[in-house]
């Protein structure tokens, strides 16, 4: 499949869900719904699986994890100056400033296998697994600081966190599970792509960015700009192996995470100013990432 089309299964399955929650009975009730399975439920049990099944090789693997951590890294960092601009306003900021560096890991790992089989699938379940940590701690910070929230508890209860931690520290320890509960497990994650993806596109609304455009532009500059250049300078400065190369590249390239919108909201932040933030970050990425895959074949 040729790189524009990469992604074009996922898409479709974005505008499947808007078409249904706004063409049809499904509407956004039935979809908040959705949304909460998949992030309290389906996606954890999709991380925990998919981390504890393939073996991870710290030592062979820790070239791919540390480019993989510097993006996130650069993303973190530059997202954070953004609340020093002049003008902005701190909820707004506290929300939207995840959308940066955050990755949508539901378009992650229904690309991984296209990209290059099983082997790119372990090498995203590495990245998922050390990066959704880091990305979810520095995501509740700011909010959890501007809402008064206690961090540490916050942290303690996200889904997220605890299903890559567990599956990771699992893998560590050499836990297989027994085939009963390994089938049940991969059939509840497995509902979680198609459902997942549909959700983002029932929750795609532009409307609220209007509030603070030149904000939500420098967010998605950074999530669709520099941090795909930073990828590519990064890998064919270091000389990963192409395969992994183009897997760092397609990581910073992701469409920002859906479940954003979730955790702005529980954590009493700006909601809808975070679902247009994904909403545009979704179509740029669709575009972006072929983009960036075919910046990355033409350079080296």
């Amino acid at each position: 499949m040729s790189q524009v089309f990469l992604l074009l299964p996922d898409f479709l399955l974005i505008v499947l869900g808007w078409l249904l929650c706004r063409h049809t009975l499904l509407d956004r009730s039935v979809w908040d719904g959705v949304e909460k399975l998949v992030y309290h439920l389906l996606f954890p049990v999709l991380l925990f699986v998919a981390i504890l099944r393939q073996p991870l090789q710290p030592g062979a693997l820790m070239t791919l994890a540390g480019c993989g951590l510097t993006v996130v890294a650069v993303g973190i960092a530059l997202s954070y100056a953004l609340g020093r601009w002049p003008g902005v306003d701190p909820r707004t900021h506290a929300s939207g400033a995840q959308t940066a560096f955050r990755f949508n890991s539901y378009v992650a790992l229904a690309l991984a296998e296209r990209l290059g089989g099983v082997q790119s699938v372990a090498w995203i379940a590495l990245l998922i697994a050390l990066c959704v940590p880091v990305c979810n701690v520095a995501a509740v910070w700011p909010l959890a600081r501007h809402a008064g929230h206690n961090f540490l508890r916050e942290l303690a209860r996200n889904p997220l966190i605890v299903g890559t931690v567990t599956g990771l520290v699992g893998n560590l320890l050499g836990l297989r599970l027994p085939e009963l509960a390994e089938i049940t497990l991969s059939r509840i994650g497995g509902a979680a792509l198609p459902l997942g993806l549909m959700a983002v596109g029932a929750g795609l609304r532009m409307g609220a960015l209007k509030e603070a455009p030149g904000l939500a532009a420098a967010l998605l500059g950074i999530r669709h700009l520099v941090l795909p250049v930073v990828a590519i300078a990064l890998v064919l400065f270091i000389g990963l192996p192409p395969a992994q190369q183009t897997v760092v590249v397609a990581f910073a390239a992701l469409p920002t995470a859906s479940s954003a919108y979730v955790l702005a909201v529980r954590m009493g932040g700006h909601g809808s100013y975070v679902a247009g933030l994904i909403s545009v970050s979704t179509v740029i990425g669709m575009a972006g990432l072929p983009m960036a895959l075919s910046a990355l074949d033409a350079l080296r």
